[in-house]
């Protein structure tokens, strides 16, 4: 799976959440100020051009619809991501959040009873 940008994963996110549609259907999703609409057609181009969309053409239009799930993508992002900066550990991850004071004690206690209940299935 290729890295995204940051512009690149906003229209994923905004395309994963519609479950298709075009590019002004997207563009709709942003709030204001809005990109271009050629710069977001750009960008949902490069999408399909990496793997992570396919276009259905209509005319002078295209629909876009995601490749990759939302899930899938995120799961390998948050892997590559402990990767690169917690040393493959996420135990390290939740430490850091934790002592950042972005994680609370009950927070921590919910990710214990979930962690819990996977090991009992």
């Amino acid at each position: 799976m290729t890295h995204l940008t940051p512009q690149e994963e906003e229209a994923m996110l905004y395309l994963w959440r519609l479950g298709k549609g075009f590019v002004k259907d997207i563009l709709e999703q942003y709030s204001e100020p809005r990109p271009p609409y050629t710069t977001l057609a750009s960008t949902v181009k490069n999408l399909e051009n990496k793997g992570y969309v396919e276009s259905r053409r209509y005319g002078n239009t295209y629909e876009y619809t995601p490749v990759i799930r939302e899930e899938d993508y995120k799961k390998q992002f948050m892997s590559n991501f402990v990767r690169d900066f917690f040393y493959n550990s996420y135990s390290e991850l939740v430490t850091f959040y934790a002592r950042e004071q972005h994680i609370s004690a009950d927070e921590l206690k919910e990710i214990i009873r979930i962690i819990e209940n996977q090991e009992t299935k």
